[in-house]
C-alpha cells in the first residue's frame, strides 16, 4: 500500500512580509522595548537618540538607531500608518533591493541633515527655533518617510496625497508634499515646537534626486508609472 507523501511548506507569517512591514515591526519592537528603559532613566536615550553634541563625540551608530526610536505611543502610529501607506506602494514600484537600500540611505543622510544644520546653525535663540538645538534629541523614521515622500512627488506628480488629519481634502502630490514639509517647519518654528525639520528637508531630497535619477535613467517606465498614477 503505497503512503501519500505529505508536503509541508515553509512559509510563514513572517515570510510573507514586505520589506516596508518588517521595518514597521522593527520599528514597534524597538520601542516596546527601549521606550520603558527611557522611563526609567533618561540616561538610556543618548545611546539610541541622535543627539549632534553626542554624535560629534562619537555615538556615530544613533544615525541608525534613531531611525527606529520614537517619542511616544502617538508618534509611532503616525509615522508607521504613513510608511505602511506610503513605502509598500513604492517598494512594489522600484522593487524590494532597490528600496531597502533607498530607505536605509535617506535615513541616514536625513540624519547628517540634522546634525549639520543644529550643529553649526542652531547656536542662537533664533537658529534653535529654526535649524534645532545641538543639545537637541531626534527620534523617528520620518527622514525616510519624507524621502519615500519625495520619491512619490517625482515619480507620480499628479497623485492625490490626504493629510490624516483632514481625510476629505486631498492635492497632487507635487503641491502636497512640499506643502506638509514647509508648512510643518513654518508652524513649528513659529510656536517653538521640536520637531526635526532639517532631517525631514534631507530625506526629501534624498527622495527628491533619486527620482529624477530613476526618471532619467528608466524613461519609459517611469512615464507609464506617471500615466498609471495620474490622479
Amino acid at each position: 500500500m503505497k503512503r501519500k507523501l505529505r508536503y509541508y511548506s515553509s512559509k510563514n507569517l513572517f515570510s510573507d512580509l514586505s520589506v516596508t512591514n518588517w521595518i514597521i515591526l522593527i520599528n514597534v519592537v524597538f520601542f516596546i522595548i527601549s521606550f520603558p528603559l527611557i522611563l526609567f532613566s533618561e540616561e538610556y536615550i543618548k545611546y539610541t537618540a541622535l543627539q549632534p553634541i553626542s554624535f560629534s563625540n562619537g555615538f556615530f551608530w544613533t544615525l541608525l538607531t534613531s531611525m527606529f526610536m520614537h517619542g511616544g505611543v502617538f508618534h509611532l502610529l503616525i509615522n508607521m500608518f504613513v510608511l505602511f501607506s506610503l513605502g509598500n506602494l513604492i517598494e512594489k514600484i522600484i522593487g524590494r533591493k532597490r528600496y531597502i537600500w533607498f530607505y536605509f540611505l535617506s535615513g541616514i543622510v536625513a540624519g547628517l541633515a540634522f546634525v549639520f544644520f543644529s550643529y553649526f546653525f542652531g547656536n542662537t535663540p533664533s537658529g534653535e527655533k529654526i535649524f534645532g538645538s545641538p543639545l537637541a534629541y531626534a527620534v523617528g523614521a520620518s527622514g525616510a518617510i519624507f524621502a519615500i515622500a519625495g520619491l512619490f512627488m517625482v515619480l507620480t506628480p499628479k497623485l492625490r496625497f490626504t493629510i490624516i488629519f483632514f481625510p476629505f481634502f486631498s492635492l497632487p502630490a507635487y503641491i502636497m508634499i512640499p506643502l506638509v514639509l514647509f508648512g510643518t517647519w513654518l508652524v513649528s518654528s513659529s510656536i517653538g515646537i521640536g520637531i526635526g525639520n532639517t532631517a525631514h528637508l534631507g530625506g526629501f531630497l534624498c527622495g527628491f534626486f533619486y527620482g529624477l535619477y530613476l526618471k532619467y535613467k528608466y524613461k519609459k517606465k517611469a512615464a507609464l508609472i506617471s500615466r498609471y498614477f495620474s490622479g
